[in-house]
């Protein structure tokens, strides 16, 4: 696959979601620029006419100075209307594209194996969907905007100074084009890898310094602070050393253009003049020409911050481009007739072991019962509960299961109201649904008494809430999404007995007409089931059913509260 491939990959992206935008920002960048070369040529034609007229007082007299004069302020009205214009598009259409680009790069990095590898480095994750999601916008606001505007501009210059003289129109695009694009060229070639290397320092600067912050305490403690902070420093030293290179060649490209710029006014003095000896234009056509030459390199020396952002962005598509397309996502086969799981021959691998953890494992539950999965630590529980989920893919076998909602140990809540929080998973719940299930769940009251009731505002991760109410208010989540399934996990660990035995109680009652398939390591929790499941080693060794031999042998062995 080309280096290029990502880019090529965004680029096609970035014309499907907004191609009438982007095509709308460039003809309006060309015509601003068009307007402004245009303008110059006018008024150094106009000035010149004007002199020459006015040294004979009939052809003073005769001179028309309201059609040069209302070219002029449109032209100049024209322009500026233009640059606002395409200020406004371009920007406007950047926002728009970045936006829709998070979002589908989101949706790509929740894919299951990717999501859990970027969980344990998040500020890499936020330096994906921030910084590297940014670094793009180089590719239409500097490099497709400004190459279109100065290409169309040099055609349109070219085809102008055609009428004085094809000869010099055909030369003078020439020059422009080779000059005024094999600059930027040579830059973004010379650039890419301080490009790189400076992306790559930012990133590590930015990591360092969210992990001093984070951890200030541990390292501290651990005598590594010191460590950590000259990391930091010496991911900053690499990305000011970065910052100096490219200074430099941006600076060398600037003397670049400003040679060529030179060249090419005196390619155009030299043409004017033989023009003008020769008798094919007046002088105020020469002028006209060297006005246009002295500003027609101006739209394409704006290529130059494209061009050593370039790399940067190259660096960056090619980091994204793999979760852009994360394909939709299959959602979970229904379970045959009156069950609510199904499990079948499956087969899983952990990444780090050489040993299935699951060979062949089947296992079902039917609809409506309340299920209790224990066992010792590292059996196996947890990742059946990933597999179930989709947060992890079996190596075989099949899935399948109605749908579901989950209750876990770890409740999570957002900094967004209490409304925000209840509608995760179903954004159309109606108030009246919200007030039913947080009564149900024993939480009317408290919300009540919020500033606000449903708006009112939590702090992250529920803050205002106390331990009990923010898992009450995940039970009444659980209700508004009106799952049939419900999977909790380890439901009431870290709870205090009173608060655990009220939530255990609403989940009893509130569950009944609920399939209910728990993880369960203390006896409280399990005590809920009608049907013990022991997993040992990714295997089943008991299943057992209240009333049978064996079921209070099996909640004797777990924990108490």
């Amino acid at each position: 696959m080309s280096r290029f491939s990502p880019l090529v990959r965004i680029l096609r992206l970035f014309l499907a979601e907004r191609r009438a935008a982007m095509a709308a920002g460039v003809a309006l960048a060309a015509v601003a620029a068009a307007a402004g070369l245009a303008l110059l040529g006018l008024s150094g034609w106009f000035i010149t006419a004007t002199a020459l007229a006015g040294l004979v007082p009939a052809t003073a007299l005769a001179f028309d100075v309201f059609m040069p004069g209302a070219g002029i302020r449109f032209l100049a009205i024209a322009r500026t209307f233009a640059r606002y214009g395409e200020r406004v598009v371009t920007h406007d259409a950047t926002l728009g594209l970045l936006a829709a680009l998070r979002e589908r790069l989101f949706r790509g990095f929740a894919e299951a194996q990717r999501a859990r590898a970027l969980a344990s480095r998040p500020a890499r994750l936020l330096f994906r969907l921030t910084a590297d999601v940014d670094a793009l916008d180089t590719l239409y606001l500097r490099l497709l905007v400004p190459a279109g505007a100065a290409v169309a501009t040099a055609i349109g210059l070219g085809v102008g100074l055609s009428v004085l003289s094809p000869a010099l129109g055909f030369v003078a695009a020439c020059l422009l084009l080779g000059s005024g694009l094999g600059l930027p060229l040579w830059l973004a070639r010379a650039a890419e890898r301080e490009s790189r290397r400076r992306a790559a320092a930012l990133e590590a600067l930015r990591v360092r310094a969210a992990e001093i912050v984070s951890g200030q305490v541990a390292y501290a403690m651990a005598g590594r602070l010191a460590a950590q902070v000259d990391a930091a420093a010496a991911a900053e030293a690499r990305l000011a050393a970065a910052d100096l290179a490219l200074n430099r060649l941006e600076t060398a490209a600037g003397a670049g253009f400003g040679a060529a710029a030179a060249v090419l006014l005196a390619a155009a003095a030299w043409a004017a003049a033989q023009l003008a000896a020769g008798g094919d234009i007046s002088a105020p056509q020469a002028a006209l020409i060297l006005l246009l030459a002295l500003a027609a390199l101006e739209p394409f020396a704006a290529l130059r911050r494209g061009a050593v952002e370039f790399g940067r962005s190259a660096r960056s598509a090619a980091r994204l481009s793999h979760a852009l397309d994360p394909g939709p996502s299959a959602a979970c086969p229904a379970p045959p007739p009156g069950m609510a799981v199904c499990i079948a021959g499956l087969r899983y691998t952990p990444p780090a072991s050489t040993t299935p953890l699951f060979a062949g494992l089947d296992l079902t539950i039917a609809e409506g019962e309340h299920v209790a999965l224990v066992g010792p630590s590292g059996a196996g529980k947890s990742t059946l509960f990933a597999l179930l989920l989709g947060d992890i893919v079996a190596d075989g076998g099949t899935i399948t299961h109605l749908p579901c909602a989950v209750l876990s140990q770890r409740v999570a809540l957002f900094r967004d109201s209490v409304r925000g929080n209840l509608t995760l998973g179903r954004a159309e719940a109606e108030d009246t649904v919200l007030w039913r299930a947080l009564a149900a769940a024993g939480l009317d009251e408290v919300v009540r008494a919020l500033p606000g009731g449903l708006d009112a505002q939590l702090g992250e991760g529920g803050e205002g809430l106390s331990e009990g109410q923010k898992r009450r208010l995940a039970l009444a989540r659980l209700l508004v999404r009106a799952s049939p399934l419900w999977l909790l996990d380890e439901p009431t660990e870290a709870l205090d007995a009173e608060t655990a035995t009220l939530v255990l109680t609403q989940i009893k009652t509130l569950g009944r007409n609920h399939t209910i398939f728990a993880i369960a390591h203390l006896r409280r929790e399990a005590e809920l089931a009608d049907r013990l499941i022991r997993l040992e080693a990714g295997r089943i060794v008991a299943d057992v059913r209240r009333g049978e031999r064996g079921f209070a042998e099996l909640l004797a062995t777990l924990r108490s509260g």
